[in-house]
């Protein structure tokens, strides 16, 4: 029996067995629970922000977001958002799908721009997007958009990277989410 496609590339979960990525985990669950307080939202915020961290860590240590972190969280945080408030399915399906379709879009026409991990990523942070409401939405796009591109002109301006050098996307999406959780919820 072989193993499964994803186990061969096991290699990213090596930046993730560090005392800090732990105490990164629990102290942004933290700060998430302080922020949206100790009812129904608690576990689907704290699982966002064990995500964010996870995530963040792999990409910029090895540019990728892994489907093993990406792919089971959409029905996870679904599920969990559901449980903290059924009548905002709505916004989260839209938001989820709306999401998606900006980086599916940007993906397929400018692919070496943005990569499949962030596509995947979308979604998931669509639907917590999606259960802020309309301005979350639009809070936790423009943030993603304008973090990212302030670090990379940042970088170009301190000759740190050029315009083709290729920049871990992930933790700004992950940023502007977390903005709008914290403007918002």
């Amino acid at each position: 029996m072989s193993p499964p496609v994803w186990s061969v590339r096991a290699d990213w979960t090596e930046p993730l067995r560090s005392a800090w990525t732990l105490a990164g985990c629990v102290a942004l669950a933290s700060v998430l629970a302080v922020r949206v307080g100790f009812g129904a939202a608690l576990p689907a915020f704290a699982f966002l922000g064990v995500l964010c961290v996870l995530l963040g860590v792999v990409d910029v240590a090895l540019k990728r977001l892994p489907d093993p972190l990406t792919l089971p969280s959409l029905p996870i945080a679904a599920v969990l958002l559901v449980i903290a408030d059924p009548s905002r399915w709505v916004g989260m399906l839209a938001g989820s799908g709306l999401l998606f379709l900006v980086f599916a879009v940007q993906w397929f026409i400018v692919p070496n721009a943005i990569g499949l991990g962030d596509v995947k990523l979308a979604p998931v942070l669509g639907l917590y997007l999606g259960w802020l409401g309309r301005a979350g939405w639009i809070t936790g796009l423009f943030g993603m958009f304008v973090l990212g591109g302030l670090f990379a002109l940042g970088l170009m301006l301190l000759r740190c990277a050029g315009r083709k050098d290729q920049i871990p996307y992930g933790p700004f999406m992950l940023a502007g989410t977390l903005l709008a959780v914290f403007l918002h919820a």
